[in-house]
């Protein structure tokens, strides 16, 4: 009777050693499975990249540059060390040249510091000439950048007189086309090379060493002093041109004044003589008689000293008076005579 209670509990043992090496084994595939799981999460991750804006991402393959990607957002590339992902900044950057000692057109120097504002350009071969020529380093690329910009500086001026440059009179200043002949000089280069766009370049300063100083000070006199001559010159000639016009304007108005007070004298004289006509006719001895005291009249003033005969002409007759004259004494009396003179008898 004891056997078969035996052989019962031998069943029921191996029975719970299978399930347990099931639950055994399940634990394990479970375990892979999940380690299989991060595994590929982990690769998946190695091999997403996020592409932000303002930046591109550069996929290297041992090295070079195999494909750009330029639009935000996740992209794939192969696991590294197979293939890296490089971000570039395509983000504004401004580099200044410092300053710079170049030569004008006129043999004469200056001090001249330029900025240039660039970036790398949005465009998959530029970005992949900008990595391999500065190997994605914004510093490498603004120093090389500033050698370029030294080149062109030099090159630049010496197309410009000191005077285009540094000038008193702002009209006669080139700065603008000289900013523009920098920029025609760098951009083509900087792009073909590192794959640069160029924004703007300008001339942030611009200073005189003092041998050239004194030279500009000493052109400035002089143009001062020419310009001084100049106008002076032309004030003498306006002067001499409205005094001329003035005295030829003078010379006609007394022209024309004479002529007028010709042509009154002589209506007066012909007035004058119908008067005498027509006193003499009326009354001749009267007519003698004032004819001589106006003869009187003109040929005597303050300074005249005379020795006359009162009984002759014109004295005779302030002695006779008028003979057979009516009312002769009465016009004598009325009649006012200016004596001028002494008159000695």
């Amino acid at each position: 009777m004891s056997q078969p209670h035996h052989h019962h509990h031998d069943h029921e043992h191996d029975q719970l050693d299978n399930e347990t090496h099931h639950e055994k084994k399940s634990a394990t595939w479970r375990r892979m499975t999940f380690a299989l799981l991060l595994v590929l999460f982990a690769l998946a991750a190695a091999c997403l990249v996020q592409v932000r804006s303002g930046e591109a991402e550069v996929i290297t393959r041992f090295g070079d540059p195999v494909r750009v990607i330029l639009t935000p957002g996740l992209a794939w590339h192969l696991p590294t060390p197979i293939e890296l992902s490089t971000p570039v900044d395509l983000r504004l950057r401004t580099t200044s040249s410092g300053l710079q000692d170049v030569g004008t057109k006129d043999g004469l120097r200056i001090i001249v510091q330029a900025y240039v504002v660039w970036q790398v350009k949005s465009d998959k071969e530029d970005v992949k000439r900008f990595m391999r020529a500065v190997q994605n380093k914004p510093s490498e690329a603004a120093r090389q950048l500033r050698t370029f910009v030294g080149s062109a500086l030099e090159a630049t001026a010496s197309s410009y007189n000191l005077s285009s440059l540094v000038n008193t009179d702002g009209s006669k200043v080139q700065i603008n086309d000289f900013e523009n002949k920098l920029r025609a000089q760098i951009e083509g280069s900087l792009l073909n090379t590192y794959g640069v766009r160029v924004v703007q370049v300008g001339i942030e300063r611009l200073t005189l060493p003092v041998v050239t100083l004194t030279a500009t000070v000493d052109r400035m006199r002089a143009e001062r002093e020419t310009i001084a001559t100049q106008r002076t010159a032309e004030g003498k000639r306006q002067a001499a041109q409205i005094v001329s016009t003035a005295q030829k304007e003078a010379r006609i108005i007394t022209a024309n004044a004479k002529v007028k007070a010709a042509d009154i004298e002589a209506k007066l004289i012909v007035q004058a003589a119908d008067i005498y006509g027509q006193a003499h006719k009326e009354a001749p001895q009267l007519y003698d008689l004032l004819r001589s005291l106006d003869t009187l009249s003109s040929i005597i003033n303050g300074n005249t000293h005379l020795v006359l005969r009162t009984d002759a002409a014109p004295f005779k007759a302030l002695i006779d008076g008028p003979a057979n004259i009516k009312d002769g004494p009465v016009m004598l009396q009325n009649r006012s005579i200016k004596k001028q003179g002494t008159v000695q008898p």
